[in-house]
């Protein structure tokens, strides 16, 4: 099971690299000061120029949990939203993430946003299967009543992480064809 409907809206699940997504918004899993370095932000960064990057800078630092908004640079898209899933200690918790999928979820209506992509928010050592507990369960409250979001993608590189997403998202819809 990788696509789910939700009232108006469909969760998929991707396994690939979201700095080759297109859609109206894409999600960076960043720190408080916004700074860019590997991974989910490296692959962004690398793909849409270091525009987005100084553009993030500039509205930082803010407390985990927040998001700020940059262009998109070169990637096909309209806006970024960087959410601080971690401090400079680059380690998170529950609360910090669900806290940064309920502020990216609002921006991107605030925004108009019919399309979003977000990366697992779990770094470091923080599970994989807590990690898509919380981004699930969250995102599916907010498309029960959204307006203009349409389709949401967790576009997810690692294997493990997409495995714990897609068991998630069976656990709670049951296994259907």
């Amino acid at each position: 099971m990788n696509k789910i409907k939700i009232a108006k809206a469909h969760i998929t699940l991707i396994r690939g690299d979201i700095s080759s997504e297109k859609c109206d918004c894409l999600v960076n899993a960043a720190n408080n000061h916004f700074w860019m370095g590997s991974g989910v932000a490296g692959a962004l960064k690398k793909a849409a120029g270091p525009k987005i990057e100084q553009e993030a800078m500039n509205q930082g630092p803010q407390k985990t949990g927040e998001i700020v908004i940059s262009s998109a640079g070169k990637l096909d898209a309209k806006y970024i939203i960087h959410a601080a899933v971690m401090g400079q200690d680059l380690q998170t918790n529950e609360e910090i993430i669900r806290q940064a999928v309920k502020n990216s979820l609002i921006e991107a209506e605030k925004l108009g946003c019919k399309s979003m992509a977000f990366p697992a928010f779990g770094v470091g050592n923080f599970s994989p299967h807590i990690c898509a507990k919380i981004m699930l369960e969250e995102s599916i409250e907010f498309l029960l009543r959204a307006k203009s979001l349409l389709e949401l993608r967790f576009v997810l590189f690692e294997e493990d992480i997409y495995n714990a997403f897609q068991k998630r998202l069976s656990y709670l819809f049951g296994h259907r064809p």
